[in-house]
């Protein structure tokens, strides 16, 4: 791979190549993705999915939207110091074709801030609870009538996947979806292969799968422009990653690792001993115990060490994307930058931690619990009645659901993947309040 295709500013639907030494630096094309994607309605929904604890009302909760937005920032940071470097190791980037090491910034911010867009409600819970209705429950009755990929797509419904059709499917009104860059695209693709075959060798880039069959066609035009390294699995053609999603995953790791931590300790769940005892081996050589001491509450300390360990984990990331550039354009760097580093033993304790005492709490428990019958319902209630229609058995509950939700989802169209993907696709997009508020509605709870 070479880095001037990887940083293309091509948009779908563009018909002359765009050049960035030609670009308003006023108004830079990465930057404009930034704009795009903070601006969508599939973004703002993000503040009502909750990062750690689904449903939770504290105000000390971290929220899709507001770790999203802190994951933008530590990729800006990572993909600065990156660029910096990359810049000068080629030079023709710059005096050539006009490329600002703050583009890789920009890049990098663009795809952190969407990677958790395609989320459904009620965390990874969400998407195992839409993947069962059809592996298990009453939605496995459509297997026989969709393809292996297709199939696979909905029993192992993905975030990433779904994220990857907000940003670019054809809506009435809005061809492209927000037409991003095809860099900022192939940066926040951090599987880029089909649902089949699932989990084909120990490399990151197959741990799980990037695109919905419902977006093939566009996915291998992305690629192909990208200069992405393709490979051939078991009959299938996977791809090597954009050497920029490394990034993008490493900021997320940072925050979710660092910030999930921090909320566990604010809500009670995890005791403050374990922030020093633990934060203390990541800032060790950068930490002002005199400071530390004198902060009068434990958000503050908290929040100091938080601060602390972040900023030595941007360091340490970008020095191992740098050590292994050459690795990484040729497809063989295979695992996730942070899984290289001197503090991987520290950050698998405060994960440890962190699922003992957070994601496996009795709280979080409870409202996934909530969220599968929820969600089951309603994926049940629409394809029932989307059924119901093509099959011309409706009852009179049917077309009052198809009325309610005229628009939202395509249950008009013949193929049955697209109307089943359509479906799944508007019942990750609500949000953890909206599902509820509608799951009492179509159970006759509320009025």
């Amino acid at each position: 791979m070479n880095w001037e295709q990887l940083l293309s500013l091509k948009r779908q639907g563009d018909k002359n190549k765009r050049l960035r030494k030609e670009q308003d630096e006023t108004r830079l094309g990465f930057e404009v993705d930034y704009d795009r994607i903070i601006f969508s309605s599939a973004f703002r929904s993000l503040q009502d999915k909750t990062q750690v604890v689904p449903l939770s009302k504290t105000s000390f909760v971290h929220t899709r939207l507001t770790h999203s937005l802190e994951v933008s920032v530590v990729g800006r940071s990572l993909g600065r110091i990156v660029g910096k470097k990359i810049l000068e190791k080629y030079p023709s980037l710059k005096t050539i074709h006009g490329y600002h090491f703050n583009d890789f910034g920009a890049i990098v911010a663009a795809a952190a801030l969407s990677h958790d867009i395609g989320n459904p409600p009620f965390g990874h819970s969400g998407e195992k609870a839409i993947g069962e209705y059809f592996k298990s429950g009453k939605g496995k009755q459509y297997q026989d009538q969709l393809t292996p990929k297709q199939y696979a797509d909905l029993v192992m419904f993905e975030g990433n996947a779904n994220g990857f059709k907000i940003l670019n499917e054809d809506r009435q009104g809005i061809e492209g979806g927000l037409r991003l860059s095809y860099a900022t695209l192939g940066a926040f693709l951090k599987y880029p292969k089909p649902s089949l075959p699932q989990k084909p060798t120990p490399n990151i880039a197959h741990k799980k799968y990037g695109y919905f069959q419902s977006e093939a066609t566009f996915f291998k035009d992305l690629v192909s422009e990208l200069g992405m390294l393709a490979n051939e699995i078991d009959g299938e053609i996977c791809y090597y990653r954009h050497p920029l999603t490394f990034l993008v995953e490493a900021a997320d790791d940072i925050c979710y690792t660092i910030i999930d931590f921090e909320d566990g300790i604010n809500l009670g769940l995890v005791d403050e001993d374990y922030a020093l005892e633990y934060l203390i081996k990541l800032v060790k050589d950068s930490i002002n115990i005199k400071k530390y001491h004198a902060l009068t509450t434990k958000a503050e300390r908290l929040s100091y060490l938080r601060a602390l360990a972040i900023g030595t984990l941007i360091n340490e990331a970008a020095d191992i994307f740098l050590e292994n550039e050459v690795a990484i354009l040729s497809g063989k760097f295979t695992t996730d930058l942070l899984n290289k580093s001197k503090y991987n033993a520290q950050i698998k304790d405060i994960l440890k931690i962190s699922i003992e005492k957070i994601y496996q709490s009795s709280e979080v428990v409870e409202k996934e619990i909530a969220g599968y019958q929820i969600l089951n319902t309603l994926l049940d209630t629409y394809c029932t009645a989307t059924q119901n229609y093509h099959s011309q058995n409706q009852t009179a509950y049917d077309k009052l659901i198809l009325k309610a939700e005229e628009g939202y989802f395509d249950y008009k169209n013949e193929d049955v993947y697209l109307r089943l993907i359509s479906i799944s696709q508007y019942v990750a997009s609500l949000t953890d309040g909206s599902a509820l508020g509608k799951f009492k509605k179509v159970k006759g709870l509320s009025v």
